[in-house]
């Protein structure tokens, strides 16, 4: 992975097919990559904060992502959840596209970079 100040590169954008999550381990961390539109890639820890499970393996529904053991949803841009159990947000982490290629931020954003 080549750094660019304090951005990772995680892969080529055509390795992400839309409407799905794909798992990454950066710096042993698990991530959720999720493309949402041409060049719209959101990052989310890739745990659920209710049961510890990897919510790379569930469903896209627009700008969500659903866990597959219990059905919590969590927002992609906020991390907060948007479907019980689950009460608890997740990480989000900035990411920018850039030359077809994807880049992550380890700093979790916070509500005020929305």
């Amino acid at each position: 992975m080549e750094a660019t100040t304090d951005r990772i590169r995680v892969c080529a954008l055509a390795d992400l097919p839309v409407g799905t999550a794909v798992r990454a381990e950066i710096d042993d961390t698990p991530i959720a990559l999720v493309r949402t539109g041409d060049e719209e890639v959101h990052a989310i820890y890739d745990e659920c904060s209710h049961a510890a499970v990897a919510l790379s393996e569930g469903e896209v529904e627009g700008c969500t992502l659903e866990c597959w053991l219990h059905g919590s949803r969590f927002d992609l841009r906020t991390g907060e959840p948007t479907g019980l159990p689950a009460t608890v947000p997740v990480p989000v982490y900035p990411v920018e596209v850039h030359d077809g290629d994807v880049y992550l931020s380890m700093v979790p954003k916070t509500t005020s970079d929305e």
